[in-house]
């Protein structure tokens, strides 16, 4: 006996196997109710969980998003004209470069949010963020301009508002 032989015979031995279990397993869970029930169970548990796990990583973003915002603050702002436009344009700039990368979302929302906090005219920045910002930043952007009071903006869902909204042209 060949070895290819051998070979396609094992292997067709196992398709015929596979595809067997595969109406066995269509038959029943056309036919047995009870079958069907466990199969829904099952599904709803899993949807479940996964529900629970997405709310579990949104609860531990909004923390690391709370933490990165504290430290912002504590580390503080700049006061002088000159200091703020450096400051700005590094934070813009690692911002920029932190979203080419792609992993670090949070961080690069942070820059972003640290150039808007001195920003002298916070919502004509928020229109040029809509347009250049990847929207996971910009949803983070959002989250940490909700969180702060002290920011006044309005309102900002960050859903790319058109320059004829904030009188940009």
């Amino acid at each position: 006996m060949r070895t290819s032989t051998l070979v396609a015979a094992t292997a067709g031995t196992i398709v015929t196997g596979l595809l067997a279990y595969a109406v066995y397993f269509d038959h029943k869970r056309q036919t047995d109710p009870d079958f069907r029930k466990s199969l829904k169970r099952n599904n709803r548990r899993l949807a479940r969980a996964v529900k629970e796990e997405v709310e579990a990583q949104g609860a531990q973003q909004r923390e690391v998003i709370k933490a990165a915002m504290q430290q912002a603050k504590e580390e503080g702002f700049p006061t002088d004209l000159e200091e703020k436009e450096t400051y700005f344009m590094g934070q813009v700039a690692r911002g920029e470069s932190l979203c080419a990368e792609g992993m670090y979302q949070v961080e690069a929302a942070l820059c972003f949010y640290k150039a808007l906090k001195v920003y002298p005219q916070p919502k004509d920045l928020i229109s040029i963020y809509d347009k250049t910002v990847p929207k996971e930043v910009l949803e983070i952007l959002a989250d940490m301009v909700a969180m702060d009071a002290g920011l006044k903006l309005g309102s900002f869902t960050g859903e790319g508002a058109g320059p004829e909204s904030h009188g940009v042209e």
